[in-house]
């Protein structure tokens, strides 16, 4: 064997000892801090960014049904717009604070499904008010802390009521209206919307079709009303966390 053979092993040894030297600490150091297990959970990550619900969408002239621009001011005081909620699962619902009927059981339904999701910082809630000439924001921050309301992205909105009506009349469609004679001098509907990341209406499907809205009065433990209709606030958490993955 040549003397050039020999420098040539001489020379492999070398940088294997080298390399032994500065990575294999390094490698030992990752395995017992458990760096390759988080990797393995950020692959994970990526692989639920392609998770797809068995949700549907609201469908309308062949279109899927989007919430519209919005612009209307919260119980702090801030401008919050539908872009606020971009990349955030939220649920919409209409109320008043001075409801003597259906709101507060709505709200106490909504507070529970907020403790349920109370870790998850990409999920929200927008209420509109629909008497906004007396729910100031400050009328709706002091209701919004004898409810316990603590999500930030929880916002009750008040603003143009003309605006307020066509959002949700038209824009989801959620019924509501002034009415002197029921009990309360509004009336609107007592359910609540689900919107994905993107700002669809989404809901699960029911006999072929999308159910399109969730009953917000029942609660879970009452699980039926005086007229044998079944909660619907089970479905509607199942319903977040599948979109909340996607």
């Amino acid at each position: 064997m040549s003397k050039k053979t020999n420098y040539s092993y001489i020379g492999i040894a070398f940088i294997l000892l080298v390399f032994g030297i500065i990575f294999v600490p390094k490698i030992i150091d990752r395995i017992s801090n458990n760096d390759i297990t988080r990797d393995e959970s950020r692959t994970d990550q990526v692989k639920d960014k392609s998770f797809a619900s068995d949700l549907e969408y609201l469908i309308i002239n062949g279109e899927r049904k989007r919430v519209p621009d919005f612009s209307f001011t919260d119980q702090n005081g801030k401008t919050i717009t539908n872009t606020d909620y971009l990349a955030k699962v939220y649920v919409v619902e209409f109320f008043f604070t001075t409801c003597p009927t259906i709101c507060p059981r709505m709200n106490k339904n909504l507070v529970q499904i907020q403790n349920t999701f109370k870790d998850f910082e990409n999920f929200g809630v927008a209420s509109f008010t629909i008497n906004p000439d007396y729910d100031t924001p400050e009328v709706l921050k002091d209701y919004a802390e004898r409810y316990g309301i603590t999500n930030p992205n929880w916002h009750l909105m008040t603003g143009d009521q003309d605006k307020i009506y066509d959002l949700a009349n038209t824009g989801f469609p959620l019924y509501v209206a002034k009415n002197e004679e029921v009990e309360g001098g509004f009336e609107h509907s007592g359910h609540f919307a689900l919107i994905d990341k993107e700002g669809f209406i989404r809901s699960r499907g029911e006999n072929g079709n999308p159910i399109i809205f969730y009953n917000g009065i029942i609660s879970e433990e009452e699980q039926v009303d005086d007229e044998g209709q079944s909660q619907e606030i089970s479905k509607l958490k199942e319903d977040i966390a599948k979109l909340l993955k996607e």
